[in-house]
């Protein structure tokens, strides 16, 4: 029988003992181990550990905190099986996608954008400070899971926790169109808003891949002169494709959303960049330069494997002189702000981007 590796981690942590106090009568031999094995200047090594699940979050969210792993072990190998995973999971974020928008009482309708396929969402009231304001969501998953309506799950809590017109956008993915795809999608559809909707009024919003395509996309709208939004939201950015930033290591098992990098993400970072050099900007955009960069709200959660990747791109900003905010939950995997209506962080996480939206906006 085949034990979830959960169980696994947690048998193993609990044999190894791992005290977390210094009264345990292990906890000298423990310390001696350890101060052994980090004895010298180099990596870090950390003892077996079970974390337990903070009580200082709303129970909603502990209840989210405690699920257990997704399915992060899949290894697909070919172009097929690709796909039968998105649909798989499109099956799900479509139940779910039905499930806001009943929920936020928004208005959903398809359209076609600069040539590309996008969703218009209005909620049922905009607040008089919104009607000439737009934000345009551009969805995470990996830059290979949720094509069409099911990844407008984050625009539809955009409209209705903010109170915003949004533009969904479904950009193009791989298999079938890696990277310059999703980025050539993002411009032209900034290209054709901009002739109706002063850009100095409009937002990007974006998390994980969706956050990662954000930073991208305004990068790529610098480099080649376009005006700028006027402010970005880029929720747990995959700003660096590659296996680098310590949270990727210190919270791998941890992250009961990502698990690991290992081998999912390094699957879809392959599968998403074509044989490019995960470096390009326009791929990992923290090796973009940031000066200029419009005002930017990071948001991201203490056990994130992301963590190091908003973080990064959260110091790159301030680096550059550019105004950046960076919101951190307590307990929080990957895009758990993103949880939905029923978890008081998630209104409190929107909360604050409308507001950096507000004070940003029109500027």
């Amino acid at each position: 029988m085949r034990l979830p590796i959960a169980l696994v981690l947690l048998c193993l942590a609990l044999a190894a003992g791992a005290p977390a106090r210094a009264d345990d009568p292990n906890f000298d031999k423990l310390a001696a181990e350890e101060a052994a094995a980090n004895a010298h200047f180099g990596p870090r090594t950390t003892p077996g550990q079970v974390i337990p699940i903070p009580d200082d979050v709303s129970a909603a969210l502990q209840r989210v905190i405690a699920a257990p792993y997704g399915g992060f072990d899949e290894k697909p190998k070919t172009p097929e099986a690709w796909k039968a995973l998105v649909e798989a999971a499109n099956k799900t974020a479509a139940v779910n996608l039905e499930k806001l928008v009943e929920i936020f009482d928004v208005k959903v309708e398809p359209a076609t954008v600069g040539g590309v396929k996008a969703f218009w969402i209005t909620p049922k009231e905009v607040p008089e400070q919104h009607r000439d304001r737009l934000v345009i969501a551009l969805h995470g998953g990996g830059y290979v899971f949720f094509p069409g309506l099911p990844g407008a799950g984050e625009g539809v809590m955009m409209a209705g926790f903010g109170g915003f017109k949004v533009l969904a956008v479904d950009y193009r993915m791989p298999p079938d169109f890696p990277f310059p795809a999703a980025v050539d999608d993002a411009v032209a559809v900034w290209k054709e808003v901009v002739k109706t909707t002063k850009p100095q009024n409009i937002a990007l919003v974006g998390s994980s891949a969706g956050g990662g395509l954000v930073l991208a996309t305004v990068l790529r709208l610098k480099d080649e002169g376009l005006p700028l939004p006027g402010a970005v939201a880029a929720g747990t950015p995959w700003s660096d494709l590659a296996k680098i930033g310590d949270s990727y290591f210190a919270n791998a098992w941890l992250d009961n959303v990502l698990v690991s990098y290992e081998p999912m993400l390094e699957g879809m970072a392959r599968l998403y960049a074509g044989g490019e050099n995960l470096r390009n900007p326009y791929l990992s955009p923290i090796y973009g330069d940031f000066t200029g960069f419009p005002p930017t709200i990071l948001t991201t959660g203490t056990r994130d494997l992301f963590l190091s990747n908003t973080v990064r791109a959260h110091r790159a900003l301030k680096r550059a002189g550019a105004v950046a905010d960076l919101e951190v939950y307590e307990g929080e995997s990957h895009a758990q702000f993103l949880a939905g209506p029923g978890v008081p962080e998630s209104k409190e996480a929107f909360a604050d981007i409308a507001a950096f939206f507000d004070r940003h906006l029109g500027k």
